[in-house]
Order: structure tokens, then C-alpha cells, then sequence
């Protein structure tokens, strides 16, 4: 499996550059998670959030400020990219309020972190039938008509990572040397999948058998012991399972939270190959 960190000489220094955690947040309950009719009078990106949704949020920023900040002392500083949808935006406020202005380093919103396009359809008994076709076909790679597959998601998913690792590099988030940076992301499930995929190098047949984050769901990475992300730091096994990670996956994130490290790669070549003769 993949780094998080590039391999090469300074990598310690590069370690301590990178954020100590990336948490990942899908947006509360939306009035179109309650009722897909909506999709058919309100465009997609502003659907809002009900009030269950934003209590849903308010609670998501509690638990992630109890997760930064130790017994309340907190020295940790919080850097939030968010959806330009309304119903990210809308989360983005009540998990914020969690916080105090000076815990804030900044806030970013990004367009390559909205949700998947499924096109345009009033009939939403079409939709469904859509949905049943992707099913079949494999979802990973299914483009709904007029719109994008989560392939395409998955490529301007991995140039937000991309630009991520760059503005750390350049010194664009503000934090101090002694201070633990954690960036949140609020999104769409399946955007927070393939980021997840684009993190741990995951195939589109791994993907395919994830279950989509509950609405305000917190999904914790942090670095391990040798400065890889994992999720094992905060999710214990039964939650992985939920979220359809297979054995082999919940092993990776394992090695990644505690070593040691081996070529990761390598572990999985029985994945490509039938038998490979050692020379």
C-alpha cells in the first residue's frame, strides 16, 4: 500500500511538516437525504441541511475538539477545507462553533471536494433505474448519463491531495513548530471514499465494497508510529468491518498506526500475480 509520507532522504522533517491528523466529515442529514424529490426542484448544491442535520454537525464538532484537544488544554490548531455545497457549508458552521477563534487557523472552500455530479433528473424512478445499471456494472466506473463516475471524482480528488501536500510544503497553513495541525474536510460520502482510496492507494473493487459515512460521521487518520496515516489510531476493528474494509485492509491500517513497516507494496503482489519464483 502507499504513503503518506514520499520516501527519501529528510524524512523526518518531512514527517513533522504534515498534519498530525486528517479528519474527514460528511455533512449532516440534508432535506434530500430525507426526500430524493427534492433533487428534482432544488439544484444539488443547495439543498440544505434540516435541524437534525445541524444538531447532527454540532455534535460532530464536539467530538472532533475532544479529539485535538487534550482535557481541554488545547494547543492543537484546526484547518478546515469544506464543499462549496450549502449543506457542507451549513455543517462547516456548527462544527466550527466548537472552537475558539484562535484554534482556527483557517478555512478554505473547494470546488474538487463537492459531491459526485449524478446529472440532472426530475424523474427520479429513472434515477433509480440508473442506480440499479451502476450496480451491475461496477460503481466505481459507472458515469451516470450527463455526469461523473466516482473515477472522475477519484482524479480531482487526487489534485486537492496534491495541492494539500503543496501548500503544506510552501508554509500556506499558518501553525506553529510546536503545535499539532489537524485538517478537517467536510464533504460527501462518496468523495470522502476515493479520498480515502487516494490515501491508502485502495483498488476500485475495495471502493466498490465501502459503505458510504452516515450523515456528520467522523472518520479519523492519524500518523503512526512511523509517520504513516492510519485509521486504527481511532477505529477499532468492528468499525472498520462496518465501513467494509476487508481483512487485508484493516491489516494495512495496523502496520501503518504501529509497524513495523515493511514494502507494503510487496504484500500485496499475490493480488496481480499467481506465483513469482525467488531469484
Amino acid at each position: 500500500m502507499g504513503n503518506a509520507i514520499n520516501s527519501g532522504t529528510n524524512k523526518r522533517e518531512k514527517q513533522r511538516q504534515l498534519p498530525k491528523r486528517l479528519i474527514l466529515v460528511r455533512h449532516g442529514e440534508s432535506e434530500g437525504n430525507l426526500d430524493k424529490n427534492v433533487y428534482a426542484i432544488t439544484p444539488d448544491h443547495r439543498v440544505q441541511l434540516t435541524q437534525k442535520g445541524k444538531e447532527q454537525a454540532k455534535k460532530s464538532g464536539e467530538i472532533i475538539r475532544g479529539v485535538v484537544c487534550d482535557k481541554g488544554n488545547c494547543s492543537s490548531k484546526v484547518y478546515f477545507y469544506v464543499s462549496p455545497f450549502l449543506r457542507t457549508r451549513e455543517t462547516l458552521k456548527e462544527i466550527g462553533a466548537a472552537f475558539c477563534s484562535s484554534e482556527i487557523v483557517g478555512v478554505r472552500e473547494e470546488c474538487r471536494l463537492r459531491e459526485m455530479d449524478y446529472a440532472k433528473f426530475k424523474n427520479t424512478e429513472k434515477m433509480e433505474e440508473y442506480k440499479k445499471e451502476r450496480e451491475k456494472y461496477g460503481k466505481f466506473f459507472y458515469r451516470f448519463p450527463g455526469g461523473e463516475s466516482a473515477a472522475d471524482v477519484y482524479d480531482r480528488v487526487s489534485g486537492f491531495i496534491d495541492s494539500l501536500w503543496s501548500d503544506i510544503d510552501m508554509d500556506m497553513i499558518p501553525y506553529g513548530a510546536n503545535e499539532d495541525l489537524n485538517v478537517v474536510v467536510i464533504s460527501h460520502g462518496l468523495t470522502i471514499r476515493v479520498l480515502l482510496m487516494r490515501i491508502f492507494r485502495w483498488t476500485p473493487e475495495q471502493v466498490d465494497n465501502l459503505i458510504s459515512p452516515k450523515n456528520a460521521e467522523v472518520r479519523i487518520m492519524e500518523l503512526g508510529h512511523e509517520g504513516e496515516y492510519s485509521l486504527a489510531l481511532h477505529h477499532d476493528d468492528e468499525t472498520l468491518v462496518k465501513w467494509g474494509l476487508s481483512a487485508e485492509m484493516i491489516v494495512d491500517q495496523k502496520l501503518r498506526a504501529y509497524g513495523p513497516m515493511v514494502d507494503l507494496d510487496k504484500c500485496f503482489f499475490s493480488r496481480y500475480f499467481d506465483c513469482l519464483a525467488d531469484k
